[in-house]
């Protein structure tokens, strides 16, 4: 066999190796040399069978979706069982801790079932420490969901991918499949009723090298793996806090208002997927959605109308009351009341109606605004005793009916 061109380049590599270490042979020799050796040290594999309901593996794959307000890649939480193949894939707002344990709960409820072991490479959010070996130091709430599931949490080897080999094709198949051409959806939500239809849709296929579908195997994984327990598990991640003098406390870089009765006091936080609740003692005190930005304010004006009673000038200087979107016939009962009893005085009546939403719903309390229009006025008095009657009830009570004996 003919032997290629040597280049000038490689002259002068030769030259230096016989000139720095006396080496009579050439370049091309030591590489080949060196690919033997490197052959002899590839890494090989034992080909590994899972049981049935032993073993789910789990990863984050990434895919681009078209919203109303443009295309956003998202994160998707993809498990499946290593038996069976059977999966799951959930797309989250982010790969945070509260999100895996929302994205493993909906998982389990999913399949009706639990795994005796749930695999993972090793997240930060999920392992903040690696120990030695595959001993790991786990975030408190993960440990919390094996607990509450009875699952064992195992770790891939670091840099070890190939240990989960099930969920690393299940990614690329995401990527590749359910999510090209790239899915149009108006939120995540829908989007996840699609990855629902394509996970169940994909029990009916059957893989390479098999006989039996993904559903046929996976009621074996189903029979053999652990049940559901009665109750399901508080996905979120918790945290105390200390309400400060606006009425907030402090979670993942943002404020959220409580009512003014807890200002001072020490809480309990708890950081869901969607929504963050404030917890005293046992009740919730405050639940409001869940915001990603940095810097924000998440308020709630019915939290701040006993401190607007003191300070009425905050109707008109704090964002919570002026872009607080409440039906139009309440603008009109505040412009009603000031036409009549002047700004001032007028502004404290429509703060009084207000503060009945504290107790009220705004449906009742807009029936009772409506009900309390006395000629071309509105009167506070009679607002405020309407909104005790609920918009259904009869405005007057019935009479009791007449009875007459019959005449012979």
């Amino acid at each position: 066999m003919r032997e290629p061109p040597i280049s000038g380049y490689q002259q002068r590599r030769d030259q230096k190796i016989q000139q720095e270490h006396g080496f009579t042979g050439g370049y091309e020799r030591v590489r080949l040399y060196v690919r033997q050796c490197r052959r002899h040290l590839r890494e090989t594999f034992i080909p590994l069978d899972q049981d049935p309901g032993q073993r789910l593996e789990a990863d984050f794959g990434h895919i681009y979706i078209d919203l109303p307000e443009g295309r956003k890649q998202v994160p998707v939480l993809v498990v499946t069982w290593s038996y069976s193949n059977c999966p799951f894939a959930i797309a989250l707002p982010t790969e945070r801790t509260e999100a895996i344990l929302h994205g493993m709960a909906e998982a389990f409820a999913f399949f009706g079932c639990v795994p005796r072991e749930v695999w993972w490479d090793n997240p930060k959010t999920v392992a903040p420490h690696l120990l030695k070996g595959r001993s790991r130091q786990l975030h408190q709430r993960y440990v919390a969901l094996a607990s509450h599931y009875n699952f064992e949490p195992r770790f891939c080897l670091v840099r070890r991918p190939q240990e989960k080999p099930r969920v690393e094709g299940r990614v690329q198949f995401l990527q590749q499949d359910w999510a090209t051409p790239v899915p149009q959806v108006k939120d995540l939500e829908e989007l996840n009723r699609h990855l629902r239809a394509c996970c169940l849709r994909d029990r009916e296929r059957t893989q390479a090298g098999q006989t039996e579908t993904i559903g046929q195997r996976w009621e074996r994984d189903w029979t053999a793996a652990l049940p559901l327990p009665a109750r399901g598990f508080d996905a979120c991640i918790v945290q105390p806090a200390t309400v400060d003098k606006y009425q907030t406390v402090r979670f993942d870089h943002n404020a959220y208002s409580v009512p003014r009765a807890y200002a001072f006091t020490t809480v309990t936080v708890k950081g869901y997927v969607e929504r963050v609740e404030v917890v005293a003692g046992d009740q919730v005190i405050a639940r409001q959605p869940r915001s990603y930005e940095q810097g924000v304010q998440v308020l709630d004006p019915l939290h701040y109308l006993v401190m607007l009673g003191r300070k009425p000038a905050a109707l008109d200087h704090a964002n919570v009351y002026r872009h607080w979107q409440l039906p139009a016939v309440f603008a009109e009962l505040r412009t009603d009341l000031e036409r009549h009893h002047g700004p001032t005085a007028g502004a404290r009546q429509f703060i009084r109606v207000l503060q009945l939403l504290a107790e009220h719903p705004v449906a009742r309390v807009q029936y009772a605004i409506e009900r309390g229009r006395i000629g071309d006025a509105y009167e506070v008095e009679a607002i405020v005793r309407a909104s005790a009657v609920p918009p259904n009830a009869r405005t007057r009570p019935r009479r009791p009916r007449k009875w007459r004996m019959a005449t012979p």
